[in-house]
């Protein structure tokens, strides 16, 4: 584009349309995406025609030099390009989620171990026994049920030897798992117990969705670690690379806040500005992703040490996120699970990820 060009309000004098960037630059189906450039709207002022590779998305709102479009179901990783006036645009690379399994029901992040296989649950409203409690997904992709007997199992965590932990809202308990899907109770009395997460030195923490973080040391001996605002759904956990815990738990706000709680149980705000912040994850880098809504927008949210927060995939009823071998991602929605290829620098290798 000549200086010309700009001087003429950024349009291109041939008036075709150009895209100058795609934010964010990954998704689910159903998530919506801002596309800036020139042209990008016919001159008769209707709604241009914008194509993620052989399908077409709806589009939102439009303007000249940006618009809203909806990524459709179906659509895969590729090109998508916008059309007006029997012109299309450049091509732009965008990067979309594969549904994995659905008709699950998650409430926060899956559960990766050290050969890749995944873990999810079918979480059930409180007091509801299901016929499966945790699925198993294979590297493959296979589905398999997994545990049956867990009353609203929540969150899953591994420790360092690859032992899965998984937490029940309805009992308060935290159950150690058996690779052969047999459990034990290892901690009880966690009153509505929700996220859990390992430290470094292997004491396990659990959040008490009225208001407390327990830690429970490797001799099962329980402190109370914390207290917080009470959180009207869930407590979500993830350690950091220096020792902090960061915590997410939707209140009655719609600015709701991450905390960080430094290893002396000391609290602090660490962002806030979330809208329902659940699932979160922290690369090598200590920059934490969040499954929330930011600006009204929701999907997965950076968030950078210096306190800066974007949209870093867009996506309907997203509750968590793991990171997963190949520098990849699992995130989880209300109902089903997704596969994405996500090339961000800071992820943990697989070695890093039960820690």
């Amino acid at each position: 584009m000549g200086i010309s060009d700009r001087l003429l309000g950024k349009k291109n004098v041939n008036g075709n349309p150009q895209i100058e960037a795609v934010h964010p630059s990954a998704a689910l189906p159903g998530g919506e995406v801002r596309i800036t450039g020139t042209s990008l709207r016919p001159a008769d002022l209707r709604r241009p025609r914008v194509r993620f590779g052989e399908l077409e998305g709806a589009v939102v709102i439009s303007s000249d030099d940006f618009l809203v479009a909806r990524v459709p179901t179906g659509a895969s990783s590729g090109p998508v390009v916008v059309s007006t006036n029997g012109h299309t645009s450049n091509p732009h690379e965008i990067t979309v989620a594969t549904p994995i399994a659905e008709n699950l029901h998650p409430v926060t992040n899956p559960g990766v171990d050290t050969e890749g296989n995944i873990y999810v649950t079918f979480s059930g409203s409180r007091g509801q026994k299901v016929p499966v409690s945790i699925f198993k997904i294979d590297t493959n992709y296979n589905v398999k049920p997994f545990l049956t007997e867990m009353m609203n199992a929540t969150a899953i965590a591994f420790d360092r030897a690859g032992q899965m932990y998984v937490s029940s809202r309805y009992d308060g308990t935290v159950y150690k798992v058996a690779p052969n899907g047999t459990m034990s109770s290892y901690a009880e009395s966690m009153g509505v117990a929700t996220g859990i997460a390992f430290d470094r030195a292997e004491n396990l923490y659990v959040g008490d969705r009225s208001g407390t973080i327990f830690k429970i040391a490797r001799d099962r001996q329980i402190f109370v670690f914390a207290t917080l605002e009470p959180s009207v759904s869930a407590y979500h956990l993830a350690f950091g690379p220096h020792g902090d815990l960061f915590v997410t738990g939707p209140t009655t706000s719609s600015f709701d806040c991450v905390y960080k709680i430094n290893p002396q149980g000391n609290v602090s705000t660490f962002y806030r500005g979330l809208g329902r912040p659940q699932g979160l994850a922290v690369d090598v880098d200590g920059n934490l992703y969040v499954a929330a809504s930011v600006a009204g927008k929701r999907g997965i949210v950076k968030i950078t040490l210096a306190g800066k927060a974007a949209l870093e995939v867009a996506g309907p009823g997203l509750v968590g996120l793991a990171f997963a071998p190949g520098r990849s991602a699992i995130l989880a929605t209300t109902d089903a699970v997704h596969h994405l290829a996500w090339n961000i620098q800071g992820m943990p290798a697989l070695s890093d990820l039960p820690a």
